[in-house]
């Protein structure tokens, strides 16, 4: 049997995930791209600081501190402005979201996959390990309850009860 130094597998591991996300980025959309842009630029400070900027300048002008004629003195084209703005922000934001929730729902899925094969080659070797101690006549402690240990778990089973309970 060939031993593996951790380190070895980790940095295999991380090797692997940081090359599928390159290849995930790769596949992008110019759409996706453009929305991911936008969502991280105006989830960032400078965006806040253009704002008070932009809306200082506006309501500082549209109040006649500027000394210029007001080109929006009931603030109407500002609102409306604003809300434009915010449909849109929502909106780009919605998509960058739902792409990342499709990335969260692939990597639940891949740790599901891996607990499920973690759970059940434990099981194999809770019972290979439980034949070979009765083989050799090991005494089972009596708080150990081998028949609930060996027992295989379908997590369809599991799923229906916890459909059940809800």
């Amino acid at each position: 049997m060939q031993v593996v130094e951790t380190s070895q597998v980790v940095e295999r591991n991380i090797r692997i995930l940081l090359e599928r996300r390159k290849e995930e980025e790769k596949r992008r959309t110019f759409e996706a791209r453009i929305a991911d842009a936008i969502t991280c630029f105006t989830g960032s400070m400078r965006f806040v600081y253009l704002h008070m900027a932009l809306f200082g300048v506006w309501i500082t002008w549209n109040l006649g501190g500027l000394g210029l004629p007001p080109f929006d003195p009931s603030f109407v084209v500002l609102a409306m402005a604003a809300s434009v703005e915010a449909i849109f922000l929502s909106t780009f934001v919605l998509i960058s979201q739902n792409r990342i929730n499709i990335q969260a729902d692939k990597r639940a899925e891949l740790d599901l996959q891996i607990s499920l094969l973690a759970e059940h080659e434990l099981t194999q070797l809770t019972i290979l390990v439980h034949a070979m101690a009765v083989q050799m006549g090991t005494d089972i402690p009596k708080n150990v309850d081998i028949d609930q240990i060996i027992k295989d778990i379908r997590p369809e089973k599991v799923m229906d009860e916890m459909e059940k309970e809800s």
